[in-house]
C-alpha cells in the first residue's frame, strides 16, 4: 500500500514558490535601426545580426504587397 505524504506548512510551500516568479527580458537596442530586441538575436525590423544581413526584409515586404 502506498504511504500518504506528510503535509507541508504554508510558509514552507510559499518559500518554494518564490523561485517561480517571472523575470523581465533583457532588451538591448539594435545598433542599426535602434529598435528594442533581445540580446544575441536577429533584429525583426531590419533583419541584421552583428551588422550582417541575415533575413531579407525586402522580400517579405514584396510578398505582402502581392497578396493585396
Amino acid at each position: 500500500m502506498p504511504v500518504a505524504r506528510k503535509r507541508h506548512t504554508k510558509a514552507r510551500r510559499d518559500r518554494a514558490r518564490v523561485f517561480y516568479k517571472l523575470k523581465p527580458k533583457n532588451l538591448v537596442e539594435c545598433s542599426i535601426c535602434k529598435a528594442q530586441i533581445e540580446s544575441h538575436t536577429v533584429c525583426i525590423n531590419c533583419g541584421k545580426y552583428k551588422g550582417k544581413e541575415v533575413i531579407d526584409t525586402t522580400k517579405k515586404l514584396t510578398k505582402k504587397t502581392k497578396k493585396k
